[in-house]
């Protein structure tokens, strides 16, 4: 494997995760929330991963084990590589801290203009939100970077899908961390962190994964990412699309995101 072939399923991974950081400079300097638009954001970043986990990483998934056994173990081992995908990202949402929902909706007018006073008790919270949402972003940059090992393009399909949602988590980190501290700095960083998880999670992919790669692995973990991309859409993107906005606008968001990912996928053909 080539050095550009590992690097840019890297970078792709990195931008991903850095764009809590995006979140996180919006909820300082914009001044109120659109959250038709971000509704709307969430669900076509919802419908692309959807698609993409059932026609196209199912689907390649199901070619390469159903190659490198038959048809009907290959059919077998890919159901249950997908199950076990959603299975493992359910035991992490089950682990991390409950007390405080890190996906739960947070708007921009959430912060004053002027510093707050600092609640120190708030720190916990932004603390183990930061931690909540790094942890769920650990397998999303494990599947950001094997999907762009096996296909560039579908790499940058699944990057800038995770990139949208991980936009409001950065807000969601923010807020309460600036109004434990009043340090937008200290906010900014902690945001920040919390999305280099998903390089963490890419690197880790390839030092542990690639020296065993062969056809069969790589169906099983296209089949586990369309799990985990599949439990991530249900449990967080279409919730917090529809807690930001009216739901028929995050429907338009879903839709339009499975046609832009359809049309792709034709034109790459």
């Amino acid at each position: 494997m080539t050095e550009n072939q590992i690097l840019i399923p890297l970078l792709l991974t990195l931008g991903a995760g850095l764009a809590t950081a995006i979140g996180s400079a919006i909820a300082f300097f914009a001044r109120r929330t659109n959250k038709k638009l971000l509704s709307f954001s969430l669900g076509l970043s919802g419908g692309v991963m959807i698609y993409v986990s059932f026609v196209e990483l199912f689907h390649e998934a199901e070619i390469s084990l159903s190659v490198a056994y038959d048809d009907r173990t290959g059919s077998a081992l890919t159901v249950l590589s997908f199950f076990a995908g959603i299975l493992l990202i359910g035991i992490i949402d089950r682990l991390v801290p409950s007390f405080e929902n890190p996906h739960e909706a947070h708007c921009i007018e959430e912060i004053s203009e002027h510093r707050p006073p600092a609640h120190p008790r708030l720190m916990r919270t932004g603390v183990m939100t930061a931690l909540a949402i790094g942890i769920h972003n650990f397998p999303e940059g494990i599947a950001t970077f094997t999907s762009a090992v096996e296909n560039i393009s579908l790499g940058v399909a699944i990057a800038t899908a995770i990139a949208i949602h991980n936009i409001p988590e950065g807000i969601a980190v923010s807020i309460p961390i600036y109004y434990a501290t009043g340090n937008r700095r200290k906010a900014f960083f902690m945001s920040l962190l919390s999305g280099l998880a998903e390089p963490v999670g890419a690197l880790l992919a390839w030092a542990l994964l690639m020296p065993f790669m062969s056809q069969a692995l790589m169906g099983c973990i296209l089949a586990v990412v369309a799990g985990i991309m599949v439990f991530i859409s249900i449990d967080e993107l279409l919730p917090a699309a529809r807690e930001y906005g009216e739901a028929h606008i995050s429907i338009y968001g879903v839709v339009t995101g499975m046609a832009v990912m359809a049309a792709s996928l034709l034109m790459l053909a």
